[in-house]
């Protein structure tokens, strides 16, 4: 008989261990819902038919190589460099919702906190980078650790996983930055890749030990643009929206 009831006690606490453990999985899933979920409406940035949320940094209007085609902006590299863009208005917490596809070698990327000032000349001066890039041809994605991978956190965090799309089809990327949580995330092609502080301590040391490190402005504003870069290589984006957190 107690054999009985120790067996019986010993199935009890499995049971009510394995539905603790599944309700923490349900609750940690319902938060994160929540947390990236918010009552503000997605605010379209380029909807495919003009640039009015747009313009050149350090310039009043749109730098000429960017164009619309086929409902989605595409960037021609000319002459000259540094005709990156951003974001006519400034963003603090946010998740930022795109689509981009790279020319074959190409490489290009994604701003965010830029802080738009004479003395800084590009965009990449303050605001932290998420990659863009041809993974199977441009050199960057060989090397190790993989931080100049597509999805990358530029120079800093590294790709959990290459989910990376060939150059010429469309990839879908989602950015999170929300300082009041202290959290970061790129997801890319529906895969979470990276994920990372966006301030205090552990944001100071992954600065330290990139080649951002003696940078005076670079990360140091919570609010800023959003941009996107010329590398001087072809690159398109499209399905450009924001949602404030």
């Amino acid at each position: 008989m107690k054999s009985f009831i120790y067996v019986l006690v010993a199935l009890v606490m499995i049971v009510s261990c394995k539905v603790k453990k599944e309700s923490i999985v349900v609750e940690e899933k319902a938060v994160e819902a929540i947390e990236e979920d918010s009552t503000e409406e997605w605010i379209n940035l380029f909807d495919g038919s003009s640039f009015d949320n747009w313009r050149g940094y350090l310039a009043e209007g749109m730098y000429p190589e960017w164009t619309i085609e086929d409902g989605a902006m595409l960037f021609t590299p000319g002459e000259d460099d540094g005709k990156n863009i951003i974001t006519k208005e400034k963003f603090t917490n946010f998740m930022l919702s795109l689509e981009w596809k790279i020319s074959e070698g190409g490489n290009s990327g994604i701003f965010w906190g830029i802080h738009e000032d004479e003395k800084f000349k590009k965009p990449y001066n303050t605001g932290p980078e998420i990659q863009v890039l041809d993974n199977e041809r441009h050199p960057d994605a060989k090397a190790n650790p993989k931080y100049h991978q597509a999805g990358a956190l530029y120079d800093m965090v590294q790709p959990a996983h290459d989910v990376c799309k060939p150059a010429g089809e469309w990839n879908t990327c989602v950015i999170k930055i929300d300082h009041k949580s202290n959290s970061g995330k790129v997801t890319l092609n529906g895969t979470v890749i990276v994920e990372f502080d966006v301030h205090g301590e552990k944001w100071d040391a992954m600065v330290a030990n990139s080649k951002f490190k003696d940078w005076e402005g670079f990360g140091k504003y919570r609010t800023g643009h959003i941009g996107l870069q010329d590398h001087s290589d072809k690159v398109w984006y499209r399905n450009i929206k924001i949602k404030k957190l």
